[in-house]
């Protein structure tokens, strides 16, 4: 892809950025996620369209709100930038738009699901849900694989509750939501069953870590709560681009 195209697709990731931070403040408050416009978290205030621009606006407002001078969170622009970068990364390695097309509604919906639930500790059904029926239904368009969209959304979710309900039952505590469950089939519904296995196993192995950092850290020892499903969008998000090269390797030995 020209590096024109490249910069305006980053242009369009940051304006999606700014969308993001509407769901991921809106969506687990059960608020309508198109009115009202932008207003200050703290005293209410509209924000008008130029101090609203993506990652301008809090650098021309010096990081504080016009109206009050409350601060506003470093999350807003971070979000942005992420989002931007992510969709100038991705329009960069895609080829095909049919793929670029799937890869950026596939990074948009891990992006809010990051932050939802490192806050609230759930990931809405309406991202869940409505990414298993994007994903398929993208699997319909050229190139795509339906059979194996299906087939990694049933594994992906399949696997997932197994091993929950497996823990449950062993231990007595309930060890990840029913979210993380619907998320994995999602992530099935974009890269099949073998997205699937490589986003259970990465994601394993960096929630471990993630896990063994947070006890040490916190005072609840093995029953430290931590949010399962950052560890399965990164994973994902690697799923997607290293997984071939990973099963390749795997099958060759």
């Amino acid at each position: 892809m020209s590096p024109a195209a490249v910069c305006a697709l980053f242009v369009i990731g940051a304006c999606v950025g700014s969308f993001l931070n509407v769901v991921v403040h809106r969506l687990p408050r059960g608020e309508s996620i198109v009115r009202p416009g932008s207003r200050c978290p703290s005293c209410g205030r509209p924000v008008p369209p130029l101090e609203n621009i993506p990652i301008a606006g809090f650098l021309w407002l010096r990081g504080k709100c016009a109206g009050c001078g409350g601060w506003i969170s470093w999350r807003y622009p971070a979000v942005e930038a992420m989002t931007a970068i992510g969709f100038a990364v991705i329009a960069a390695v895609d080829g095909q738009p049919v793929n670029l097309l799937r890869d950026l509604v596939f990074f948009s919906l891990l992006v809010p699901i990051v932050f939802i639930d490192i806050d609230h500790r759930i990931i809405p059904d309406e991202l869940s849900l409505g990414g298993m029926a994007a994903g398929v239904a993208l699997a319909f368009l050229p190139g795509g694989g339906v059979r194996e969209s299906m087939i990694g959304m049933a594994l992906g979710g399949g696997v997932l509750y197994a091993t929950a309900t497996l823990y449950q039952k062993a231990t007595g505590r309930e060890g990840m939501g029913g979210g993380d469950v619907k998320l994995l089939a999602m992530i099935g519904a974009f890269l099949g069953w073998k997205g699937a296995l490589f986003t259970i196993f990465i994601g394993s192995l960096l929630g471990v870590a993630g896990g063994i950092w947070a006890m040490r850290k916190g005072k609840d020892g093995l029953k430290t709560a931590i949010p399962f499903g950052p560890y399965l969008c990164v994973a994902a998000l690697a799923a997607r681009y290293l997984g071939n090269g990973f099963w390749q390797l795997i099958l060759r030995t």
